[in-house]
This record gives C-alpha cells, structure tokens and sequence, in this order.
C-alpha cells in the first residue's frame, strides 16, 4: 500500500510540514516515486514517524533521535541520559515553585532575589539593590552568608537608614561608631563577604559594581560606611590584627542589611 504525502500526515496525526522537515534533517527516509513524481510513502514511513513521535512524547530533542542510530549509543542508555536531564529539569522546577511560595507568603516584590523574601519588610530599596547586584558576586554560600546578615543586623540599619543626606559630624560620627563593630563581626562570622571568590568575568565588573553601591547611599551614608570601615580596622589591629584585612571602601555585601 502506497499512501500520499497528505494522507501519511493524517494517519500518523502530524503535518505536511512536519514531514518535510524530517527528510530534511535525516530522520525520515525520502520514499519511491510513481510515474507521475508523486511520492508513495510505505508502511515502514508510517512506523518511522510514529515511533519519532513516541520518542518527542518522551521529552527527546530531535538531534538525539538522530544521533541515536549514528552514535552507537543503545536505546536504554539513551532513555537514562534523557531521564536524567528530566530529574535535572523537575528539581529546579520544584526549586522555582519554592521561590515563588516564599515570595506569595510575604508578599513580596520582583526585586526581592531568593531566599530574602522573609527578610524583605526590613530592606530599604537601597538594600534591595545591594543584595541584587551581590549575585553578581557571590557564590551560593556567599548569598547564604548575606541573608544571615540580612536577618541578624536589622536594628543596627535603623540609624543608618534613617541618616539625611545633610547630617551633621555629631550625628555621622555616633552612627558610624555604632555600625563599627557589626561590620567587625559580620567580617569574623561570614569571613567569605569580605572577598567573594570571584572568576575572571566577575572580578571584572567588581569596580562597576562597586560604583553602583556607591551611588545608592547619600553622602552622610556613604562617609558613614567610610569611617566605619576605618573604626572596625582600627579595632582589629589593636587587637593584634585579627581583622586588619578590614577595609576602608565597603563592599556590596557588607551592607546587605543596612
């Protein structure tokens, strides 16, 4: 039995088009043709086209049942590489679906990044924006340390967020002293804030980075962070340099809560 280009696509529920494209590629076998050049397609093509089609129900991209009659690779040993990518896929969905709980719990906004939806109420936009450009930074367990910070230091950030651009040396002085020794302790419990491991790519844009964290504070805040820094250093050299690695610029993470 010989069957149309047409009539093969309705038995075997796809499209003219579709069929097309598998020759085109290689999957489907060109058929004979009759005396007047029209095609005629055989049973062995309708087969053909519905095992294609029962191996893209399986989730299988068309250039793997390709390469499966190239790579010598057997069917069974295809099926565990393509159950593998679908417990790959399945984990982040469900890691995704987490994110999303967490964000619909506590209401919270877009430029909220993962894992500080809890925390989100706390942070100033400013704050925010920090903690959204250290992913750039920081590895997983970087971000970990960040939302510890973020939980743990809140009522140290009041003074600092509350600080008005035009405050008066009294006033930057008292909260940099107070700030002083948290950023003392946050640089001892979470050591890998103070230098992220960067890659290549990363520690490029750290000094753009940087700029950017910079700017998001007013000039009260940011000779807030200066003196700070200067106060935490100075206290880790009086105690025998366990913290003189402390510096005078502020990173983007050393101010994920504040």
């Amino acid at each position: 039995m010989a069957w149309s280009t047409r009539r093969l696509a309705q038995l075997a529920g796809t499209t003219i088009k579709t069929i097309r494209h598998y020759h085109a590629i290689g999957l489907l076998e060109e058929p004979s043709r009759a005396g007047n050049g029209y095609k005629q397609y055989e049973t062995a093509h309708l087969v053909r086209l519905l095992q294609i089609a029962r191996l893209r129900e399986l989730g299988m991209p068309l250039a793997d049942i390709a390469e499966l009659e190239t790579s010598g690779e057997t069917f069974t040993q295809t099926l565990r590489t393509l159950d593998a990518q679908l417990a790959e896929s399945i984990a982040r969905s469900q890691h995704l679906r987490a994110e999303i709980a967490e964000l619909l719990e506590h209401h919270a906004e877009a430029d909220v990044p993962a894992g500080f939806a809890s925390v989100a109420d706390a942070l100033t936009p400013a704050d925010r924006a920090i903690v959204m450009i250290s992913e750039r930074l920081f590895d997983e367990q970087g971000m970990e340390d960040l939302r510890e910070i973020a939980a743990e230091h809140q009522e140290a950030d009041h003074a600092f967020n509350a600080l008005p651009a035009d405050a008066d040396e009294e006033e930057i002085d008292a909260v940099a002293a107070d700030l002083a020794p948290v950023l003392r302790t946050i640089h001892e419990e979470h050591p890998g804030t103070r230098n992220p491991p960067l890659g290549p790519e990363r520690r490029s844009t750290l000094p753009d980075l940087i700029q950017v964290v910079a700017e998001l504070y007013n000039p009260a805040q940011v000779e807030v962070l200066r003196r700070a820094y200067v106060l935490a250093r100075q206290a880790g050299a009086d105690d025998g340099g366990a913290r003189s690695d402390v510096g005078a610029t502020p990173d983007p993470g050393d101010q994920a809560g504040g």
